[in-house]
């Protein structure tokens, strides 16, 4: 337990825990239902401990899903079966709830997603964003935006639709920055029609739902203007500048990039630390998508002043990205982006104030 007492926080807030390695993996490293209650239990008081606003409800749904599913493998079960057998059942649970529809247009929306799309959310989701993309593509809509407040988890899921292109993820990170909204979590799928179907997971600057009609409008606003290329982000990010909360930087965040090719079976796992503060996740992306990496989901994690974001990535091609070259590459390229990025938040010399 002290040895490894980050190991839950850790999985849970920073891997994919619908990727079955990941709960195989903890599993195997907790090794009996005691110690992961015990676990649990020390992770819970470790996180409140640490000062006020620090727990939340979206931690504490994550760490109940971990705890679950790993309590499932560790009593001798398994991860609901093969892949197949899941995706049927979670499409015949789907198919429930889209009573309004006609078969043929069931079959026509099922064929759209690849199999992890229907692995990576439970049926009630999957069948709110079915409903979203026929609204779409019934009235031909090039951008199609919900919203939907889980006061339960502290978070607000805003959920697009829209044309997949080269460095849409930033772009939206970008555009969520500057409504000043905090991502917490993320996963984007491309159809196979094309289409981007994608997940955000946000709250506010203080931790809270982002939940206040006027910013959801100005955030569905910018969103649109960034996917036209109308949007400068970075100018508008330097112009809110002033109206940021003033931290001391007491403590150096130095930029680090940790690259694992063992987490996951298909992806590559980047962990990206460095200072947090608005635009952080949109340099990261952007450094990201100019590497061409696909991204398929992000992580995002804070402590204190220091960012955490893990992204779990493919290369053009749809496989791991295991050239040792490649991968010295993306370390070095993202590191450079965000000091260039903290370069612009140093404070003047004391002679130029």
């Amino acid at each position: 337990l002290v040895r490894y007492h980050l190991a839950m926080s850790g999985t849970a807030f920073q891997r994919d825990l619908m990727d079955p390695k990941t709960i195989e993996d903890f599993a195997a490293l907790v090794q009996s239902p005691e110690r992961l209650r015990l676990l649990l239990v020390l992770t819970v008081c470790d996180i409140r401990a640490v000062g006020p606003n620090v727990w939340n409800g979206w931690k504490a749904a994550l760490l109940r899903q971990l705890y679950n599913a790993a309590e499932q493998v560790l009593s001798g079960g398994t991860l609901a079966g093969g892949r197949a057998d899941r995706i049927r059942h979670i499409q015949a649970e789907v198919a429930k709830r889209l009573a309004s529809w006609s078969d043929a247009e069931k079959d026509e929306h099922f064929a759209r997603g690849y199999a992890p799309y229907w692995l990576s959310f439970d049926p009630d989701s999957l069948a709110r964003q079915a409903e979203l993309v026929r609204g779409a593509e019934r009235g031909r809509q090039p951008l199609a935006i919900e919203h939907r407040v889980d006061a339960a988890r502290s978070v607000t899921e805003i959920t697009i639709y829209t044309l997949d292109t080269h460095g849409l993820f930033a772009r939206l990170a970008g555009a969520m920055a500057v409504s000043g909204a905090n991502i917490v979590d993320a996963k984007i799928f491309t159809l196979a029609n094309g289409m981007a179907l994608d997940t955000f997971w946000i709250q506010d600057l203080e931790g809270k739902p982002f939940d206040d009609p006027q910013r959801l409008a100005r955030l569905s606003a910018r969103v649109e203007l960034a996917l036209s290329n109308r949007l400068n982000i970075q100018r508008e990010l330097d112009q809110q500048r002033s109206s940021w909360p003033k931290r001391d930087q007491v403590f150096t965040v130095e930029p680090r990039v940790l690259i694992d090719n063992n987490a996951s079976d298909t992806f590559t796992v980047i962990e990206v630390n460095g200072r947090d503060r608005p635009g952080f996740l949109h340099v990261v992306t952007r450094a990201l998508t100019r590497l061409n990496l696909q991204i398929a989901s992000a992580h995002i994690t804070t402590y204190g002043e220091r960012a955490v974001d893990v992204f779990y990535v493919k290369d053009l091609f749809g496989l791991k990205v295991v050239n040792q070259d490649k991968l010295k590459q993306v370390a070095e390229a993202v590191e450079k982006s965000i000091r260039t990025f903290d370069a612009r938040f140093e404070p003047l010399p004391k002679a130029a104030e």
